[in-house]
């Protein structure tokens, strides 16, 4: 599926009554999990492990 079809399939699960910044909303967390899945497949990615210990500091 291409980015465009990908756009208007989410813009067309939307509500009937979804405002311009609801489609952009929607568009824009798509936009970050497409990314999100870009890094990992190039290996920007860290362990479990790793990312828990980062939580435990940021919780702090």
């Amino acid at each position: 599926m291409t980015v465009k079809d990908q756009a208007i399939k989410a813009i067309q699960e939307l509500p009937q009554d979804a405002s311009i910044e609801d489609a952009m909303e929607r568009l824009y967390f798509l936009y970050k999990i497409n990314h999100g899945i870009r890094q990992a497949d190039d290996g920007q990615k860290i362990s479990q492990k790793e990312a828990k210990e980062r939580m435990k500091n940021w919780l702090k």
